[in-house]
């Protein structure tokens, strides 16, 4: 039986008590403070100015995290670095890297225990030679697997598997006190009354799980996860580092994927884009309720608009990439379809043919044909087959090269301009219903504003990424503002303006959260963060402002 209390065990390889000289000592053997080492981790993907470390910590051991955390001031946890909100750019204190927390063991047929510091590039890799996979991979797999538990991170593939959360049945974690919780989905569930207990040597702390309410959409990344009689597994997913150390993470895994067709199609108008979505998004849907063995399944949908492809088309990229855009191409869609196992490119030929005849044996690809064919976008489609992975891949490379292309203007502007030029964009998401009123919002928001803007991401989850093309810092200050506005009239839609990157240290979406849950809900995470951290060591800045 479930319960609310729990023990914290001390690390492993921990005897005894050190003096205090000698576990100080430890803990300073453990931290480099070469010039390049510092330099190496003093950024983050975000590419924030001003980050720096008074030192770099690779721990290998609970014990050495335990050393660390005892005997710093400031301690940001950090895995590839691959945050785009600042998250993993450090202020000062000491960089705990888990770079080398990388075991991976199995732990029965359906789950996978693995270090917080392996990439899920490296999971993915081994589970293929066992026949198995992890379904919810981020679009980028150099992720460590701590760093996709510290954000809820999540995917194009979110409409079919949804988040980190729904894959995680259990986590390690060192406290700030160097005491380790050693949890499993289940063994702990917060009481209505008096929420978590957590006793270790240093005594017994209470856990008040917060009372806002959390978005109902697919994905948010927005905070301390709070719900009734919510796991404690589920309060350190997505509170990025700022409760604990991760040191591993145990993964559900899925027998070996089906085969992958990859369609990019185009679309003439964004509404028609929306509208043939749904329609796709319907019919998976039906597929996994009814298994239907023949039914259309789809387990994501990218989108990139009428920018990104003029982005694209400065760039060269779809002559690079042997990708013809049309003139009239308002939206482009990259559909991933799944497929029997046994579909080969001849096979899938074969059913495309039958598709336009009235006599055709019923299929997925025979239906998927059919459907680009009733909203006039079949002859604008283009389709790599499963084993055609040059393809494959020239079809992914063409959809990254749109925020790429975006990204190296911003970088551009920031050095021909002004310094104080930086990446400004929302992740914001909406039940699809929705989807259209959010997107018409960025667009009248932006424009109203004189800005340039791209648009781009996830459209089967109702997650896109509107990004602001700066071309002075004015304008880096009215898409903070536009954003601002987006993230309330998204709030009022239901969605969430903080779908899978975190906040960060972002000034901007620290301000969404505190739009969201408003000053009592950050008042209730600050105090979650006390009860687990009463020192402050953890990750300070992240969250909330330092």
């Amino acid at each position: 039986m479930s319960t609310h209390s729990i023990h914290a065990r001390r690390p492993k390889g921990a005897t005894g008590l050190s003096s205090e000289s000698t576990a100080e000592s430890l803990a300073e053997s453990l931290i480099d403070r070469q010039p390049d080492v510092l330099l190496a981790h003093s950024e983050d993907a975000a590419h924030y100015s001003g980050g720096h470390a008074d030192g770099v910590a690779r721990p290998r051991t609970e014990q050495e995290i335990a050393h660390l955390l005892t005997h710093a001031s400031r301690v940001l946890p950090v895995g590839a670095q691959s945050s785009v909100t600042g998250g993993a750019t450090p202020d000062g204190g000491l960089v705990l890297s888990t770079a080398r927390l990388v075991s991976i063991q199995e732990s029965g047929q359906h789950h996978f225990r693995v270090g917080s510091g392996v990439p899920l590039t490296t999971l993915q890799e081994l589970l293929h030679s066992t026949g198995r996979w992890y379904a919810p991979s981020p679009t980028y797999t150099g992720a460590f697997a701590g760093g996709v538990v510290a954000t809820n991170a999540a995917g194009a593939a979110t409409f079919k598997y949804g988040t980190t959360r729904q894959w995680t049945d259990g986590l390690t974690v060192v406290l700030a006190c160097g005491h380790v919780l050693a949890i499993t989905r289940g063994q702990c569930v917060a009481d209505p009354v008096r929420g978590f207990e957590i006793t270790c040597d240093c005594g017994t702390r209470t856990v008040q799980p917060g009372t806002y309410v959390m978005p109902a959409v697919p994905k948010c990344s927005a905070g301390y996860f709070a719900a009734p009689e919510m796991d404690l597994v589920d309060l350190f997913i997505g509170a990025e580092g700022t409760l604990g150390v991760v040191t591993d993470v145990l993964f559900r895994v899925l027998a070996e994927p089906p085969a992958v067709a990859w369609a990019l199609v185009s679309v003439r108008s964004e509404s028609d884009a929306i509208t043939l979505v749904d329609a796709l998004r319907r019919a998976s849907q039906e597929t996994w309720r009814t298994k239907d063995p023949v039914g259309l399944d789809i387990s994501a949908i990218e989108h990139v608009d009428r920018r990104c492809l003029e982005i694209l088309r400065e760039d060269g990229i779809d002559r690079k990439q042997d990708i013809t855009i049309p003139a009239d191409a308002a939206v482009m869609l990259l559909v991933q379809l799944e497929l029997p196992r046994e579909t080969t490119p001849a096979v899938a030929f074969e059913q495309v043919s039958a598709s336009l005849s009235d006599d055709a044996t019923d299929g997925a690809i025979v239906r998927f044909c059919r459907m680009l064919a009733a909203h006039g976008a079949l002859d604008d489609t283009e389709m790599a087959w499963p084993g055609d992975q040059r393809r494959i891949d020239q079809f992914l490379a063409f959809r990254e090269s749109a925020p790429a292309g975006v990204n190296r203007r911003v970088g551009d502007a920031k050095r021909d301009h002004d310094a104080r030029i930086e990446k400004t964009a929302a992740d914001m998401i909406v039940l699809f219903e929705h989807f259209g009123t959010m997107v018409a919002i960025y667009r009248e928001g932006y424009r109203a504003r004189g800005l340039d803007f791209a648009i781009w991401g996830h459209i089967s989850d109702g997650n896109v990424h509107p990004n602001v093309i700066p071309r002075s810092f004015d304008d880096v200050v009215a898409g903070r503002e536009a954003i601002l506005e987006f993230g309330r009239a998204v709030a009022r839609l239901g969605g969430c303006p903080l779908a899978e990157h975190g906040v960060g240290r972002s000034s901007v979406k620290q301000a969404l959260l505190r739009q969201l849950y408003g000053d009592e809900g950050l008042n209730q995470m600050r105090a979650i963060k006390s009860a687990l951290d009463p020192r402050g060591v953890l990750a300070p800045g992240v969250l909330f402002p330092a």
